[in-house]
């Protein structure tokens, strides 16, 4: 389920003239002329973050902070938390805003339309690990062939994500397929990640291929209960990506601000669509 990369160009001297979007997890991104992969390149560091006025750091609650399920109980601030059944309703069907479709993995057909709501956009695919970032216990080159000690997107100290700590989602780099930036998403935007009846609020972290989608971190499909090896695990479908347009945790690898911003925003988006 991953992509070969294979390294034809310095992606940093590209970066740095702006003719090379950020790549993707697994090495690779598409050039919209040939549509084969060249190797992962990420932009430089973003290591502050502006907050959206909505989307407020909260509580830490820590890497073990519990996902919601899908039996809407308040939590501890007596936010209402939502439930996987009321996302997914709300998402039954797609008005697409990319210009065509991605694939799944790199031998796919094109079958993933990004799609458009009231303060939000989605998809549904797959879930590939992304294990790059900070060097763990779970992601380092023994665990992982593909490992790449960076991401696209910065903590607040400046150091790569921890893609064993912190649930993340990888957007696709900007394409003539679409461009994630036009939509008010960005590094630290809120995720909210629906699989198997649990809703898991993670940040995008990381950007990938620029023809393929559904990717995530270590953290964020073991908190699913995918199988989060990244080797041998993931998801091969049944994922919804609800990204949420113009928020941002700050700071970014606050996995209980994500909680926070992602509970109240899920309460706006079915309040809003």
């Amino acid at each position: 389920m991953r992509t070969l990369a294979l390294a034809t160009l310095s992606g940093a001297a590209l970066l740095a003239s702006g003719s090379l979007t950020p790549a993707a997890h697994g090495g690779a991104a598409f050039r919209p002329d040939v549509f084969t992969p060249v190797r992962k390149a990420h932009p430089a560091p973003v290591p502050h973050l502006t907050p959206a006025a909505y989307a407020r750091p909260g509580r830490d609650h820590g890497p073990a902070s519990p996902a919601p399920t899908a039996s809407p109980t308040p939590d501890e601030t007596g936010q209402r938390a939502v439930g996987a059944a009321e996302l997914l309703a709300k998402v039954s069907s797609c008005k697409r805003i990319s210009n065509g479709s991605y694939r799944t993995d790199e031998g796919a057909s094109p079958s993933v339309p990004v799609c458009g709501m009231n303060g939000a956009v989605f998809w549904k695919a797959d879930l590939d690990i992304d294990c790059d970032g900070q060097v763990t216990k779970a992601c380092n080159v023994d665990t992982d062939p593909y490992f790449q000690g960076a991401t696209a997107f910065h903590t607040s100290g400046d150091r790569p994500l921890n893609a064993e700590e912190l649930p993340y989602v990888v957007v696709p780099s900007r394409s003539s397929l679409w461009d994630s930036t036009d939509a008010g998403i960005k590094g630290g935007s809120v995720v909210a990640v629906v699989h198997a009846g649990k809703v898991v609020y993670a940040v995008v972290g990381d950007t990938g291929p620029a023809g393929i989608i559904g990717e995530a971190s270590y953290a964020a499909a073991e908190a699913l209960g995918i199988d989060p090896d990244p080797r041998t695990g993931g998801a091969g479908s049944g994922v919804t990506y609800i990204l949420f347009k113009d928020s941002v945790v700050s700071p970014i690898e606050s996995r209980g601000a994500a909680v926070t911003a992602g509970e109240a925003l899920a309460g706006e988006f079915l309040r809003n669509n």
